[in-house]
Formats: structure tokens, sequence, C-alpha cells
């Protein structure tokens, strides 16, 4: 039978892997969070593009440069 240190070196290794289990699910979920902003951010960037090249030829067709 299992002395107490026995016991308590179990429980204590057994804490350590939920532990590193709780940080490892909290790393993937910031990575995914990460990820996330950088596709927001660049879909973003891609509308602001698109909005400025319109109003751009807006200006090249109200000026007549545009011919």
């Amino acid at each position: 039978m299992a002395d107490n240190s026995q016991k308590m070196s179990y429980h204590a290794g057994e804490g350590k892997g939920q532990a590193e289990e709780k940080a490892s699910n909290m790393m993937d979920k910031a990575s995914n969070a990460a990820q996330s902003a950088k596709e927001s951010m660049q879909q973003t960037g891609q509308q602001v593009k698109e909005k400025a090249q319109g109003a751009a030829e807006t200006v090249k067709n109200a000026t007549g440069m545009n011919n």
C-alpha cells in the first residue's frame, strides 16, 4: 500500500498535468483569437482599399480623366 508521501507525490503530479493541460488550452484559444483578429483586419483593409479605388474612379469619371 502506498504511503502518504507517494500519494502526495501522485496528486502533485496529477495537479501539474491538469495545469499544463489548462495552459495548453489557453494558448490554443489565444492563438485562435489572434488568427481571427488578423483575418478580420485583412478583410477590413481589403474593404477600405476597394472603397478608395471606387472613390478614385468616381473622381476620374467626374473630371473626365477616365476616357
